[in-house]
């Protein structure tokens, strides 16, 4: 009787219709839990999830729609900050006026900030002295103030900083005026980003590929000072290093950024959201999706 003889064409087509490593299934699981949770709250939600290293493991959901993009435009001011620094156009320790008047890209005219609605006040005191432009960096990204959000888009441009974002291989973020331009929000002229393009960024931030590896490093540790962290830390270690920048406005909660374990494994996570019938529910949902993806990394070998 003879042997039966597999071929390795047959083997080949064996394989290609054997169900998928038991690894991706895990993936397409964690997926569907993680939309399930999303879904059990009202609201409209985008996950950008991408293990760093090369293992292209990686969850999207929704991840090309375009939300308000809130204060996470700011971690895109902060690197044309560090490109223009590193380009020799200013040194970070150089010191520059604090100001509070600001132009209407709709028309020109002037508006200023408000202190009681900015979430920083410290800068406020400042205004007509000076301050170095790494200080009002920092203030922009740790506690998100919007007075030097718009001082900083004065000294490099709304659109260089759009610019550098293609560069870096986000292709649909805007970031096309400051913060509390009232006419130009009026006229729907907002900044604008996708789950996608914030996971792009934190990437290159996380790999050195924003603007250099010194620079990077120097955002990575800004970012990892953030003041609020009730979205992708909440339910996290305290031994995480969780490098993110937040951002919320009504019926909005963001939080993008690069989540460095113990071990030196990190990945870049973005979630977004609109149409929030219930800001704590939505935090609290949100807060959960990122629990659960920290415990599908952590389980890797």
């Amino acid at each position: 009787m003879k042997k039966p003889f597999i071929s390795v064409i047959g083997l080949l087509a064996f394989w290609a219709c054997s169900p998928a490593p038991q690894e991706q299934k895990d993936l397409e699981t964690l997926k569907a839990e993680i939309t399930e949770e999303l879904s059990s709250v009202e609201g409209d939600f985008a996950v950008a999830f991408r293990l760093l290293g090369g293992s292209n493991k990686e969850i999207l959901i929704n991840e090309k729609e375009n939300f308000h993009a809130a204060s996470t435009m700011k971690t895109p001011v902060m690197i044309e900050v560090y490109k223009q620094a590193a380009a020799g156009i200013f040194q970070l320790s150089d010191s520059i006026t604090v100001h509070n008047e600001f132009k209407s890209i709709v028309d020109g005219s002037a508006y200023s900030m408000q202190l009681g609605v900015d979430s920083e006040e410290e800068l406020y005191d400042r205004i007509d002295k000076k301050a170095t432009i790494y200080d009002i960096t920092y203030a922009m990204i740790i506690k998100s103030s919007n007075l030097a959000t718009n001082i900083l888009i004065d000294l490099v441009g709304a659109e260089e900083t759009t610019g550098s974002m293609r560069d870096i291989g986000a292709p649909d973020i805007m970031v096309c005026r400051g913060v509390e331009d009232q006419k130009a929000f009026d006229q729907g002229l907002n900044n604008t980003t996708t789950a996608y393009d914030l996971m792009v960024i934190m990437e290159a931030i996380a790999t050195g590929n924003a603007v250099d590896e010194e620079a990077d490093a120097q955002m990575f540790d800004i970012l990892a000072d953030q003041y609020f962290k009730d979205l992708i830390p909440a339910h996290l270690p305290e031994d995480v290093v969780v490098a993110h920048k937040t951002g919320f406005i009504t019926g909005v909660q963001h939080d993008s950024g690069i989540i460095r374990l113990p071990d030196g494994r990190q990945y870049a996570l973005v979630l977004l959201s609109k149409n929030l019938g219930d800001r704590d529910e939505g935090k609290r949902v949100m807060a959960n999706v990122s629990k659960m993806i920290y415990d599908y990394v952590l389980a890797l070998d």
